[in-house]
This record gives C-alpha cells, sequence and structure tokens, in this order.
C-alpha cells in the first residue's frame, strides 16, 4: 500500500525581530488538500528564524503523530529555512544549528522534503503564528478552534450532514475501519457522579469497576472481531484497556488525545456543588462549547480538537481495522457526536454509562456511521 502523503505548512513571526514570537503549522492531507491537523505556540521572546523553525518542528511532528511512515512535503514563506533544510545552505548560525538538528530528528530525511512557496500561499500558518502572538500578548496561550475541516463543529441543522450519494454503496469504498468504543469501568467517584477529568486525582477502578472490565473482556473476546487496542493513559482507562487486551491476546497503545477533559475547579464535585459554587460559570459552559470550567479547564471546543486528532492517527494506523478505543465519557461522546454530525450541545443529550459500548465505522470517503450505542448488555 502506498504511503500516506501530507503537506506541512508552517510559518513564524516576531513582532520586533527579536521581540514577541509565534509559530503556526497545519499539516493537510496530500490528495484532498483538507486541514487534518493545526498547530501554534507563543514562544516568547525570539527571532523570526527561530520561531520558522519551531513552526516547522512542530508541523513535522503533527504528521508524524498522524502517520510516522508518512511522505512530507514541506511548504515554507522561509528560503532560509527551506534552503537550508535542503541542504544547499549552511547552517553558521549557533541558535539554528540546534534547531535544524531537532527537525531533522523527527522524521528520516528520505520522508520528507521541502518546499519553497509565496508568502501568499502561506495564509493558514501565517495566520495562526498572528494567533499565537495575539494570545501572547493577552497572557494566554493559543488554543485551537474547532473549524478545521477534520474535526468542524456542525452549527447547522442535522439534516446538512446527510450522507453523500456514495455513501449508500459501502460495500464499493472496501471494509471501513470500525472503532470499538469502550468506556471505563466505574471508580469511588462514579456512583456519586463526581466529575472526574484529566484534572483531578486519576482515580482507579473499584471493585464493581474491575468487575464491569472483566465483563467488557469476556463479551469482546466472545465476538473476536478486535485487532488493535488503543487508550487513554489515565489510570481507570489502562486498567480497563489492560484488562481486555490480556484477555484478546493483544498489547495497548496509550494516545494522550483520548484523555477526559480537565474539569478544573469542578474536579471532585457534583454538579448540584458546581451550580452552587459557580453558577455562573457553569451556565456560561452549559451554553457555549468554547466556555472552560472555572479555574482554568478545558472548553469542549478544545476537547474537539485533540480527539479529532487522535480519532484521525488512530484511522491512519489501522485502516479497514476494528479497533477497541477506551477512554472517557466526554471523549467518546464527542467522537459519537462528530460521526453524526450533531451541534456541539449534542454531548449533553447522550447517556454513557460505565463500562457501555459504543461503535463507529468510518468510511473511505469521510462517511461514518454509527453502529452502537451505550450497549451495557454485558454487564447484566
Amino acid at each position: 500500500m502506498a504511503a500516506r502523503r501530507f503537506v506541512v505548512e508552517a510559518d513564524g513571526g516576531s513582532r520586533g525581530n527579536p521581540g514577541p514570537a509565534g509559530y503556526g503549522a497545519v499539516v493537510r492531507d496530500g490528495d484532498t488538500g483538507q486541514i487534518v491537523a493545526e498547530a501554534a505556540e507563543f514562544i516568547g521572546h525570539a527571532t523570526n528564524n527561530v520561531a520558522e523553525y519551531k513552526g516547522l518542528i512542530a508541523g513535522l511532528r503533527a504528521a508524524r503523530e498522524l502517520d510516522p511512515d508518512a511522505v512530507v512535503d514541506v511548504r515554507m514563506d522561509s528560503k532560509l529555512v527551506v534552503e537550508q533544510m535542503s541542504g544547499r545552505w549552511k547552517i553558521k548560525h549557533p541558535d539554528m544549528q540546534p534547531l535544524a538538528a531537532e527537525a531533522r530528528e523527527v522524521l528520516p530525511r528520505g520522508q520528507v522534503k521541502y518546499t519553497w512557496i509565496p508568502r501568499e500561499r502561506n495564509k493558514d500558518a501565517d495566520r495562526l503564528a498572528n494567533e499565537a502572538m495575539d494570545a501572547g500578548k493577552a497572557g494566554r496561550q493559543w488554543e485551537p478552534k474547532a473549524t478545521t475541516p477534520a474535526t468542524a463543529v456542525v452549527e447547522a441543522p442535522l439534516e446538512t450532514a446527510a450522507p453523500k450519494a456514495g455513501w449508500a454503496a459501502a460495500a464499493d469504498l472496501g471494509t471501513p475501519t470500525t472503532f470499538v468504543l469502550l468506556r471505563h469501568g466505574e471508580t469511588h467517584l462514579t456512583p456519586e457522579k463526581r466529575f472526574s477529568g484529566s484534572g483531578g486525582t486519576d482515580p482507579e477502578l473499584s471493585e464493581k469497576g474491575r468487575w464491569q472490565a472483566e465483563r467488557a473482556a469476556e463479551a469482546l473476546a466472545a465476538r473476536g472481531s478486535i485487532q488493535a487496542v488503543v487508550a487513554s493513559p489515565m489510570l481507570r482507562t489502562r486498567q480497563t484497556a489492560e484488562t481486555v487486551a490480556a484477555r484478546l491476546g493483544l498489547e495497548v497503545r496509550y494516545e494522550e488525545g483520548l484523555r477526559e477533559v480537565d474539569f478544573g475547579a469542578w474536579e471532585g464535585l457534583t454538579f448540584a456543588e458546581v451550580q452552587e459554587r459557580h453558577p455562573e460559570d457553569l451556565t456560561a459552559w452549559l451554553g457555549s462549547a468554547k466556555a472552560r470550567p472555572t479555574g482554568g479547564g478545558e472548553s469542549f471546543t478544545t476537547l474537539t480538537h485533540r480527539v479529532g486528532v487522535a480519532r484521525d492517527k488512530i484511522l491512519a494506523r489501522h485502516p479497514g481495522k476494528t479497533v477497541l478505543v477506551v477512554s472517557h465519557v466526554s471523549p467518546i461522546k464527542t467522537l459519537v457526536r462528530l460521526a453524526l454530525g450533531a451541534p456541539p450541545d449534542a454531548l449533553y443529550r447522550m447517556e454513557l454509562s460505565a463500562a457501555a459500548l459504543c461503535a463507529v465505522q468510518y468510511y473511505a470517503d469521510g462517511n461514518a456511521s454509527l453502529r452502537l450505542l451505550n450497549d451495557t448488555g454485558h454487564l447484566r
């Protein structure tokens, strides 16, 4: 099978050169031109050249995360970076040498080629670099918007998300990639319905949670179709995934993008307690995917972006396979929502029990089909 191809567009800027600096990078699918990943960061006081190199490194890393075997075409409007990384110009400046070496370490040299493009053809990376510098000026870091094609938040009516004409003939699209989505088993916080995200205590499975993981393992072994296991690296998901994987004779691969959302100061509290202590923040959070929990928690917009990136990485690694994805309430609901093309507030209209199973199939034309939601039959 031919290697997947990505186009990385990267840029960096410094307001003062040197001055407040930031970078931006996008990764496009080499066949469709669709943006499949974005990266940007405010890096403090630096030069244009340093920012451009850091943008390159971030873009290459984002491409590697999607598919470490992909062929990458880097396109930048920095003649300096393109010529130096192509080996045609010597790298004399001591600040550039370690950055160039770091860029070369991301992917094997034979997988990457460099092309200079005029500035007007590098607008997306330039935009992200400026967004990062604007964020730095405001005393914060850049956060992704959920408007990239790969992870777009659909605000239109559900009818606009109808499958394409070719979707009905799914057999013509080859074998779909199937995600069997398993929520982790219970912890001591689960029965009390307390917020338990990636910013809390990272509790382990309770005795009931371990029993639920065993029942899930039995049910999935009986189905006999799982070919890979990917999980959030949090303790409760690791324990659940390892229980199932041991039964299936498979190894677990951990994916940071599958972590639960960070609930900030709400970690460990019940909904009623949050409503009493932080009523305005809770109202804002329930009303907008961009709102964050009190104390610097994570918005659902940010969650949608990282879950979309994680989804695309798994799809790239396991085309046509059936993959068990062990995660949490919010990431699993987000995968279901994106598959349906549903609006952000659909997250509040789904029930997802501890150790419940869902299933989504992804087709070669980019469409997805929800096959199962909140199945708890194996726990009865």
